[in-house]
This record gives C-alpha cells, structure tokens and sequence, in this order.
C-alpha cells in the first residue's frame, strides 16, 4: 500500500517503533516480535502487526522480525536514510536549548541555519552556528534546499515567520509556540506545547 494512503495516526507510530528497535539494537539484540515491542510501546502485538502491514511483510510467522533490518526498512519509509537539514527561527532560551539538542543530529536531522531579529542575539554563536539576521532567512533556506524549520519565536509573530517561511520553500514545521498555524495543505505543522500538556495532565492530579 502507498505511504500516501496510510492513515496519519499510523505513521506517527512508526517513529516510536522506529525508537524501540534503536534500543534493541544498543542491547545488542538481533530479533524481536509484535508482543515485545508492543509490551514496551503498551500497545497490542496486533496493532503493531497491523501498522506494518502497511508497508508490506518485515518478519516471518512464528520468527518474529530482524531487529537490524526492521530498523532500516522503518529509516527507509521514514525517510530517514539521509540526514534532513533544519533551520531554527528563535535564538531565545528555548532555541539555544534547542541548538543544542544532540538528539536532532543522532536520529537524521542537523539544525544547519539560526535566525533571530534581535540585535543583541544577531552575530552570536551557537552549538556551532552564528545567529543571522532574520532578513536573510529565505536567501538562506533557498541556498541550501532546506525543508524543515523549527519555530520558536513568540506567539504573536509566529504566523507572519511560518508564512515567510512557506514562501520559502518550507514544508515541514515543529512549532514550539501556543500559536495555531494556518498553513497549506501540504505543509506539516507538528506543535509542540509543554504548558498545554501539563495543563492536561493536571486534570488528573488531585
């Protein structure tokens, strides 16, 4: 079956399979199966099984599944046989923190470009960067085909930024700020909002 027609939900599990079997490979483990990676996703051997199939058949009945080549077809589907550049719009606390995230580079993706329009913040280094002039950020994702961007920059200009940025060329956003982004239909938009969840989880809490 085409990526194209797998149900989103379903590819936003693939990553977390995608993290098992990383784990498995540190362990030094060489095969596995739906019951264990569910046990350790708390998801059913069957839902795994099902995802998969999507994709067409990674294991043999009653063997289970190579962890090393799961591992790579899951890199494969993923488009993560490439490293993706990335570029950053925000060199505030959070987008320092976020620079220096070693976990970007390890898993197929390096932040290549940092922009701010704060003067104060424009010619600094970061995790390896110089800060640039947000006037240049079109030039310089055109320049180097970038694709992905990370915005954290305040909410209230966090729309006018993801709109230049489409123009741009981009098509994938993770979106740090509580803004809801209006964006073409073939552009992702992935929000990450830590207040929100503590919001949510705090409903539980007594």
């Amino acid at each position: 079956m085409s990526a194209k027609k797998t149900p989103d939900i379903v590819i936003g599990r693939l990553p977390l399979y995608l993290r098992v079997l990383n784990q498995l490979w540190e362990e030094g483990r060489t095969t596995t199966n739906s019951q264990e990676l569910g046990e350790r996703l708390g998801l059913s051997a069957a839902q795994i099984r099902k995802d998969l199939s999507h994709f067409g058949g990674f294991g043999k009945y009653g063997a289970g599944y190579e962890v090393a080549y799961l591992r790579e077809q899951l890199r494969r589907i993923l488009h993560l046989n490439r490293v993706w550049p990335v570029v950053l719009v925000g060199a505030g606390n959070l987008g320092r923190a976020l620079a220096d995230y070693p976990g970007f580079r390890e898993n197929g993706f390096e932040i290549v470009a940092v922009f701010d329009n704060d003067p104060q913040k424009i010619g600094l280094a970061l995790a390896g960067l110089t800060v640039q002039d947000v006037a240049w950020l079109e030039a310089v994702i055109i320049e180097k085909g970038i694709q992905i961007a990370i915005l954290a920059v305040p909410a209230r200009v966090a729309q006018a930024v993801a709109d230049r940025l489409i123009a741009a060329g981009i098509r994938a956003i993770l979106n740090y700020t509580p803004a809801r982004l209006k964006t073409p239909p073939d552009v992702r938009v992935q929000d990450i909002d830590p207040v929100a969840r503590l919001q949510h989880m705090a409903y539980y809490l007594e």
